[in-house]
């Protein structure tokens, strides 16, 4: 099977955020998506929004930007559709909020979006489908041949723990403190094709790869492989799908100009002809679920023989090795604020925080709406370790 790669332009960027609606009454997870939907597809072709559409769920509205050239211009295209998404919902006694998991919300009562694929999805996957009630940010950075897209996806696997430690924002399971900082990174592994992907030698072998898939009937479709970074042939970019939901726009900005200095610092080396490699796998693997675990307090493999580094000093070193690729890519400011996000706690900590205080878990849903509005942190600052 040939796939085509819509080459884009160098380090173009796109970001995709899933927003949760709660019910300001009851702070549950409400099914108003296509009533909110709806009313924001006045006055557009067919009745929809080009930024805002229905996610598996009907309590989630993704919102997504268009082809953007700063993380800033990414930033300004989101919060114009969240003001207008957000007008939307608080006459109707709703809220918004950004987080891997909703703190308490059962699964069980979640109503599956009007989209016939949704439907099908929830036909074959049944149990693994019913329980994806979690919410993600997806970065999207272009490259200009399909070649490249392999090689930086390939690179890429070797920072998906800091990426997953610094938006790690799920502790909380069905009313239950899970242990993990990033709960959802474990339930949306349960899929067959999530998680992390298969190193591919080129894209010949991704075509392969994608052809045996579908011949086999394991998907209808590559939109049913969802790693945690792919290529995706149809935008022309390497998409990073790793991150939990994120309360604040700074840090969703953060984390996407680490993803677009990453993948522009990857281009560069490729052309060079020093392509990043990544870890073996057993190390991704591990240290995969180390950052889910531990967070930021994870101590992540450094090489092949099981040396260990604290992950928060491997970000700050990341964070100043590609403030030059930062500035050259105008997102010098928003890669900063990354060393600001280690110093007040990622938001599994700042919620960890706020019921060690004495708060309840609608207290963590109402810090959750306050961070989204006003892009602050709610609560006690969290112990800082290391």
């Amino acid at each position: 099977m040939h796939i085509d790669f819509n080459a884009s332009e160098r380090s173009s960027l796109g970001v995709e955020m899933e927003l949760e609606i709660v019910d300001l009454a009851t702070r549950e997870l409400r099914s108003a998506a296509s009533e909110v939907l709806a009313a924001m597809g006045r006055g557009h072709p067919g009745g929809e929004h080009p930024r805002a559409k229905h996610e598996l769920f009907e309590s989630t509205v993704e919102i997504i930007t268009g082809v953007c050239a700063t993380v800033a211009e990414a930033r300004a295209d989101l919060e114009s559709t969240l003001g207008t998404l957000g007008d939307l919902c608080a006459p109707r006694g709703l809220a918004l909020m950004c987080s891997g998991t909703h703190p308490f919300t059962h699964w069980a009562t979640q109503q599956v979006s009007p989209n016939p694929r949704y439907h099908q999805l929830v036909e074959e996957m049944q149990w693994l489908a019913r329980r994806l009630q979690i919410f993600g940010i997806h970065v999207h950075v272009g490259v200009r041949s399909a070649e490249k897209a392999i090689a930086i996806a390939n690179g890429l696997v070797g920072y998906l723990p800091h990426l997953l430690a610094m938006s790690a924002s799920s502790p909380y399971w069905m009313g239950q403190d899970t242990g993990l900082a990033s709960s959802r990174s474990k339930v949306f592994e349960g899929l067959p094709m999530a998680g992390l992907p298969h190193q591919l030698a080129d894209w010949g072998e991704f075509e392969r790869f994608m052809t045996t898939l579908v011949r086999s009937k394991a998907i209808t479709s590559i939109r049913e492989v969802w790693w945690d970074v792919r290529p995706h042939p149809d935008f022309g970019t390497v998409e990073l799908r790793v991150c939990d939901g994120l309360p604040r726009m700074s840090e969703v900005a953060s984390v996407a100009a680490l993803t677009q200095c990453l993948v522009e610092w990857m281009d560069t080396a490729y052309d060079a002809g020093h392509p990043v490699t990544a870890p073996s796998a057993w190390v991704v693997r591990e240290n995969k679920w180390k950052a889910a675990r531990y967070g930021m307090e994870a101590e992540i493999i450094v090489d092949e023989h099981g040396n260990l580094r604290p992950l928060r000093a491997e970000v700050t070193t990341l964070v100043h090795d590609l403030a030059p690729v930062a500035r050259r890519l105008g997102c010098a400011d928003e890669l900063a604020h990354a060393r600001a996000l280690l110093d007040e706690g990622p938001s599994y900590a700042r919620q960890r925080a706020l019921v060690a205080a004495g708060g309840g878990l609608g207290d963590v849903v109402d810090a959750l709406i306050e961070e989204l509005r006003t892009d602050r942190p709610v609560g006690p600052r969290p112990v800082v370790v290391g």
